[in-house]
């Protein structure tokens, strides 16, 4: 045995006899793990006939080293077949993304992403160019021979897959980044990495994460009375940086070493599995991760990876109460064959794969990111990610009281005929360091503030032109499985008593657990929590007027109060679904020219007339002076307004309408479905409307295993809607409407005698609702989203401030997307709800005995046939029943 073995030795013995406490398991032990590549060892040498018996001579010499990876007596070449650096990395290639903060000059200059320092030496296997028994100097004999290793003289690192990675190849793109400087200024840009003066402690003198000064060891097993050339370890930092002279103070690089300790193996291997060579835990050890870590129980990544980050608290637990780390929550545990094939223990859980059940540090195939099992032809896919549990070929099964049918299959919907361009031929994604239309770029400065990478916020010019990816909703490290986004971990969050759902609670109840949720809101789900979006404001009333700004709102609300319910509020974080929607959904997004429909998968263009997108955020606006039934706001409600006063109208998504069941004369149980019977208070989501197919009557999805998800993933109806909305939608059955609406038992729309005249009309024939109301019922210029075409104008290109009658004849009507499909209705003066009657209704263009709605002259029946109308009485099909009721 050489004197340098000998040494080591001795070190590794010592190491055994007293470890650290929170080390319990880690012991210096070079001969007992793969790097022993001798003939006695478990390394791909062991048990060949040929080769050595020494072990430290396959990375070090005491003698004849190679002078440009001093000082560890390195005994291997590191450029390839020669000691060429320049060249040998030339020849990387190396991790980037527009996300990498460390590219950018301001945080760490003169980097190319090549690897540096002590990586260089790991690389000289791992990156298998070299043969593992190639050495300067053999055991013995004189420089240049090479050693057997496993019977053969030429064997190199044995090839990897996800999760047995040892062959790292000269491509490093898809692996972790190393030789970054690990600074203050990287963790500011950052915003989820821990800056350094705030590194947990292991005790008031050994830091967590710092740079090793010259004369400490990286060993992680030796005693606490070693001191002088490697330093004792109540100061060595555990996870130590390097820098480039090897000299102590100041910031350090992150290198291979700084996670791996190569000397390393472990006592506890049925528990913890492969550890890897890491010098703290592969895997989550206690069931709730801590906010500051925790040496003994939470996983290695968290160390630097903070990722409760909420923009003013590093230390945000929201990562420990997500629903992808909660063990209240995430329970299920891998089948055996898929904990095998990522080199996981038998019977893991999720919540103890923590960071890995998506992440793989090494070779991952999806490499963006380092998403594991994410690259579907060769492209890095975001999605295949997560549909490794979100599918019904799922890789969890059920595990006690936690069932693997309640992970919401959401692929199963991305599947269905319309669908979110979630997958499409013209994906352009960040592999690389190529350009990139979906990456949140480090170099991003949104409201005076960085981090984009750990909000997730985007260039808001690309929004409009890219597809769509499951983080433009939901922010994986925060989305929390409960009914609304908000609290604390002692109230809301407390892991011992789990919540049900990730969505608000879909009920009218006032009693028991459910009367919080009484009153159906737009207040953000759980599933929203930390994503980003934005909230508009408004110089104007008019409906044709959009938004005048827009506020991002990002970040994490960690254990704030909750949020005002009823109108926006003054946070800095999403507290409304809408908020996240109208970042894409509106001229936020695309300015003045809304994108064209039509992409693969998505609704075609020309379906209801519609060719574009259409302003949301214009659309929803709901102007506190148009609530309640104010009437008489003349041109406050559109570019022109009706002469006889009227107001606008708007689904609520962003605030209620004030038009309650009372005002309006209804029985709101009658009238609306479930959730809908606060109406005039209440406010609603996006994916009330959205989502896929439900059963008639409800906007609850269907009960299915697994779970049916909310959201607005894919449907079979066109515009991803929950049911059918078109120029015949007549049926109860199928229509959108009739989801929320009971229109035959209670309406505002009433009066003139007649009772219920929605129910008055449908008895008359075919009446669709586009003939009364718009195309897009998001919100309109007139009260109940009504059509009036005595009054069509900047919605259909007129110049501003000007509006036209529009004068149909016969069974014809009027077609003008995006508002107008097949309609006829015509009002002269817009009623309260249960005042309607004759005279509100007609051509503006005739008499008040003339009026014939949406017609001119003598009208022969609904649709040409039957006895002409009396228009010299006034009378009007659409309001008698002297009308033709066969189609």
């Amino acid at each position: 045995m050489n004197s340098l073995l000998r040494f080591v030795a001795v070190l590794c013995w010592v190491g055994v006899m007293a470890l650290p406490a929170a080390q319990a398991t880690r012991v210096s032990d070079v001969k007992n793990t793969k790097h022993n590549l001798s003939t006695t060892g478990p390394g791909v040498g062991g048990n060949a006939n040929t080769g050595t018996t020494e072990i430290c001579v396959f990375c070090h010499t005491p003698h004849g080293a190679n002078a440009t990876a001093a000082p560890p007596l390195w005994n291997r070449k590191i450029g390839g077949t020669s000691n060429t650096t320049t060249t040998y990395l030339a020849n990387y290639t190396a991790y980037s993304s527009e996300s990498l903060d460390a590219r950018m000059s301001s945080v760490q200059s003169g980097w190319d992403g090549k690897p540096l320092g002590s990586s260089k030496l790991c690389l000289s296997c791992h990156d298998g160019t070299i043969a593992l028994g190639n050495v300067v100097n053999a055991p013995g004999s004189g420089l240049g021979s090479a050693i057997s290793v496993g019977g053969a003289p030429t064997t190199t690192m044995p090839a990897g897959t996800d999760g047995y990675t040892r062959n790292l190849g000269q491509d490093l793109s898809n692996d972790h980044p190393i030789s970054i400087t690990y600074s203050t200024a990287l963790t500011t840009q950052d915003g989820e990495l821990r800056p350094l003066a705030s590194m947990p402690p292991i005790n008031s003198s050994h830091p967590l994460v710092g740079v090793r000064a010259g004369s400490q060891g990286s060993g992680v097993g030796r005693s606490a009375a070693l001191t002088g050339l490697y330093g004792s370890v109540s100061t060595r930092p555990v996870l130590p940086l390097e820098t480039t002279t090897g000299s102590s103070g100041g910031t350090g690089q992150v290198q291979c070493t700084t996670c791996h300790d190569p000397h390393i193996t472990d006592t506890n291997l049925a528990a913890e599995g492969n550890i890897k060579f890491l010098r703290r835990n592969r895997f989550q050890l206690n069931s709730s991760p801590s906010a500051l870590y925790s040496d003994t129980n939470d996983i290695i990544c968290l160390a630097c990876h903070q990722k409760g980050h909420n923009g003013t608290n590093p230390d945000s637990t929201s990562w420990a109460y997500s629903a992808h780390a909660n063990s209240a929550v995430a329970g299920q545990a891998y089948t055996n064959p898929a904990a095998a094939a990522r080199d996981f223990p038998a019977g893991i859980k999720v919540w103890q794969a923590s960071c890995l059940n998506c992440h793989d540090t090494h070779t991952a195939t999806g490499a963006r990111r380092l998403t594991r099992l994410g690259a579907t032809g060769g492209v890095s896919t975001l999605e295949e990610t997560c549909y490794q549990c979100h599918s019904s070929t799922t890789i969890l099964q059920t595990d006690g009281a936690f069932s693997v049918n309640s992970v919401p299959n959401v692929k199963s919907d991305f599947g269905l005929t319309y669908r979110m361009p979630i997958n499409i031929a013209s994906e352009v994604h960040d592999i690389g360091g190529s350009t990139n239309v979906h990456c949140p770029p480090a170099a991003l400065i949104v409201d005076g503030v960085p981090r984009c990478g750990a909000d997730g916020v985007e260039r808001a010019t690309l929004l409009a032109s890219r597809h769509a990816e499951c983080t433009d909703c939901h922010n994986p490290h925060r989305v929390v499985k409960n009914k609304l986004f908000y609290g604390t971990t002692s109230s809301v969050f407390n892991i011992a008593t789990p919540q049900t759902e990730g969505t608000h609670r879909h009920l009218d109840s006032t009693s028991g657990t459910d009367a919080a949720f009484t009153s159906h809101t737009n207040v953000a789900s759980g599933v929203l929590r930390g994503s980003w979006g934005v909230e508009p404001t408004y110089s104007s009333n008019s409906f044709h007027s959009s938004a005048s700004n827009f506020i991002v709102r990002r970040g994490d609300p960690a254990g704030d109060t909750v949020p005002n319910t009823s109108a926006p509020d003054g946070k800095t974080y999403v507290t409304r679904e809408y908020q996240v929607c109208l970042k894409c959904h509106s001229s936020y997004a695309y300015g003045a020219t809304p994108p064209d429909l039509g992409y693969t998968g998505g609704t075609p263009s020309g379906t209801n007339g519609l060719i574009k997108y259409t302003d949301q955020a214009k659309e929803f606006q709901a102007p506190g002076t148009h609530a309640d039934e104010p009437l008489n706001l003349g041109n406050d409600g559109g570019s022109v307004g009706y002469q006889n006063g009227n107001h606008r109208s708007w689904h609520p998504v962003m605030r209620a309408t004030g038009r309650t069941a009372t005002k309006r004369g209804i029985s709101a149980s009658s009238a609306f479905n479930h959730p809908f019977q606060n109406v005039g208070t209440q406010t609603m989501y996006c994916s009330d409307c959205h989502g896929s197919g439900t059963d008639p009557g409800t906007v609850i999805p269907t009960a299915a295993t697994p779970k049916k998800p909310w959201g607005p993933h894919g449907s079979n109806n066109a515009f991803i809607l929950k049911g059918e909305w078109n120029n015949d939608s007549t049926n109860a059955t199928t229509t959108l409407c009739m989801r929320c609406h009971n229109p035959t038992s209670s309406s505002g729309f009433s009066g003139g005698g007649k009772g219920n005249l929605h129910q008055h009309h449908a008895d008359k024939g075919k009446i669709q609702c586009t003939f009364c109301h718009i195309a897009v019922p998001h919100g309109w210029k007139n009260r109940s989203l009504l059509v009036n075409l005595n009054d069509v104008g900047e919605e259909v290109g007129l110049p501003a401030g000007s509006s036209k009658e529009v004068n149909i004849s016969g069974g014809a009507h009027y077609t003008q997307p995006p508002y107008y499909l097949e309609a006829k209705n015509k009002i002269v003066s817009f009623a309260t709800s249960g005042s309607w009657s004759l005279s509100n209704c007609g051509s503006a263009d005739k008499a008040a005995g003339e009026r014939i709605n949406g017609m001119t002259g003598n009208y022969p029946g609904p649709y040409g046939a039957g006895t002409a109308n009396q228009n010299s009485t006034g009378k009007d099909w659409m309001l008698t029943d002297a009308c033709n009721t066969t189609p």
